[in-house]
């Protein structure tokens, strides 16, 4: 959001905490057009919490800000409210998903999440479902505002072979026929359904040879998970990438024959919208912003949360039907470009701002 507000004429200032720098240390850096800059978080929440409202006071002082726009309810969505009240100055808070679903659950975030809902000039999300649940908490408008894809970006391309075998991704079956690849992009941990994924892929693999891709990494607190599941399997062909740039994705979609998301719970995932623009067929579960993109045998597969034998008769269906895959991935692209496009996103935002500002 920030790059398409600054290639549309706005300048745009990022403040984010980070643990790579010492408490309350800054650095700012030129990231694309947009100014980002980075302070050392403390040990106490509350004191990075501090340090950011300052910060923002600060440079509000040095050079006045128009509007403060927030994503995620605690912390981010807390100080942009607060610092917007404080400075009479209007805010925007973004719901992206765990803060709705699991923070506010948590009593020490609970009033940060309220807080922000409650005093920000306006509240969008990008997931229908999300909406449903935020008006659980208050009763107020809440913007949709779908994540935006760059189509022309993220497109159907032929497999890149030499980066399957950099990667030591196995596709040769003998012959001319290929082993198919079954792939997820994000960090793979137990939300995003890691059980499912790996258990799936054991009963795919087990009737017929099959690849896992996995673009990104393995979230720390489950790599104990996912070593005992993976060693379970015979015969296993699993690849995790580590973290992989925004621009070179494209090119490990094209290794993935079905991209597959079976998250217990979810916004509006980047990586699907993504995989559709490519092509990809679909097998998800109908959970927050999946079921605003896929419609269950148009442009994707839908399964139930949490169902091993479900993920593993869609992959096979989709791997024994190649007319059905190819059919749903076309579908699956002309869903994104139709209604997912960053243009849309950026003047949903725009619209936003300036209904605050003529307030």
């Amino acid at each position: 959001m920030g790059r398409l507000l600054s290639s549309a004429g706005h300048d745009v200032r990022v403040f984010a905490p980070t643990s790579g720098l010492p408490a309350s240390e800054r650095r700012t850096l030129p990231s694309n057009g947009v100014s980002v800059t980075r302070f050392g978080s403390y040990k106490r929440v509350d004191d990075t919490l501090v340090d950011w409202f300052e910060l923002i006071v600060e440079e509000h002082k040095r050079e006045p800000f128009d509007v403060l726009h927030a994503y995620f309810l605690p912390q981010a969505g807390f100080v942009a409210a607060h610092a917007g009240k404080y400075l009479n100055m209007p805010s925007v808070v973004s719901i992206r998903g765990n803060d709705i679903e699991r923070a506010a659950f948590d009593p020490a975030r609970f009033s940060h999440v309220m807080y922000a809902l409650q005093n920000a000039g306006a509240v969008t999300t990008n997931a229908g479902e999300l909406v449903h649940k935020a008006k659980a908490f208050i009763e107020r408008e809440i913007v949709l505002i779908p994540n935006g894809i760059d189509a022309e970006h993220f497109k159907p391309m032929e497999k890149n072979m030499a980066l399957a075998e950099a990667l030591g991704l196995n596709l040769d079956q003998g012959g001319s026929r290929e082993i198919p690849v079954l792939g997820f992009a994000g960090e793979l941990r137990e939300k995003k359904g890691l059980k499912t994924l790996l258990s799936g892929y054991a009963h795919v693999n087990k009737e017929s040879p099959a690849s896992l891709l996995i673009v990104g990494e393995v979230r720390d607190g489950d790599k104990k998970t996912f070593d005992e599941l993976k060693s379970a399997i015979p015969n296993a062909n699993i690849v995790v990438t580590g973290i992989i740039s925004h621009q070179d994705m494209p090119a490990y979609y094209s290794l993935i024959d079905i991209f597959v998301h079976p998250s217990l719970r979810d916004g509006m995932p980047n990586a699907l919208l993504e995989a559709m623009a490519c092509e990809k067929p679909v097998v998800a579960t109908p959970v927050g912003g999946v079921m605003d993109v896929i419609t269950d045998g148009e442009n994707g597969l839908i399964i139930p949360v949490n169902e091993v034998d479900a993920f593993a008769r869609a992959a096979k269906r989709l791997l024994s039907d190649k007319m059905l895959g190819t059919r749903l991935g076309r579908a699956a692209r002309q869903k994104i470009v139709q209604g997912f496009s960053p243009q849309y996103e950026l003047a949903m935002n725009l619209k936003i701002y300036e209904r605050l500002l003529q307030r």
